[in-house]
């Protein structure tokens, strides 16, 4: 055995470092683009599940108001305790003032998200983040009210760009 050789020390060496670094950098300019697009993603997708909690809670208040005869242009409806106010058997928009009730309250909580009258035409109710999506006419679920007895309440949801 030789001295060289007792002398001898493991590592890395700086060209094997700097490969490692640029690979590694490589990869985040590939990787950090995908996880911004999450974001989108998932903003898109809780839209589209509010929108399927409304239809849902839409057609289950219509039901009962069908099934206990309150089809009329107006009514209330009880559901698990809470009055609900009913056009033509369906629940009402939040146009209907301070004391009504309204879709938003067959739902358990729309925490994290915004609901506002439509002013344009008075009868529905746009819902959008209340943090988050920045272009709101893309990103967001309108309910709009029965208008007669031969017009159903609908839900429209828009997931286009939830950026």
């Amino acid at each position: 055995m030789t001295i060289e050789n007792s002398r001898r020390q493991s590592g890395f060496t700086l060209i094997e470092l700097v490969v490692v670094i640029v690979v590694l950098g490589i990869l985040a300019a590939f990787a950090i683009p995908r996880f911004i697009d999450v974001n989108q993603d998932a903003r898109a997708s809780a839209i589209r599940g509010l929108g399927g909690s409304l239809s849902s809670s839409m057609a289950l208040s219509h039901g009962l108001a069908l099934a206990r005869g309150q089809s009329g242009a107006t009514g209330a409806i009880n559901m698990e305790g809470t009055q609900i106010d009913m056009v033509f058997g369906y629940p009402r928009t939040n146009t209907g003032g301070t004391n009504s009730t309204t879709i938003i309250d067959t739902l358990n909580g729309v925490d994290g998200f915004t609901t506002a009258p439509n002013p344009l035409d008075g009868t529905s109710t746009t819902i959008t983040f209340t943090n988050g999506a920045s272009n709101t006419a893309t990103c967001r679920v309108i309910y709009t009210q029965a208008a007669d007895a031969n017009t159903p309440a609908t839900v429209a949801v828009t997931a286009t760009d939830c950026s």
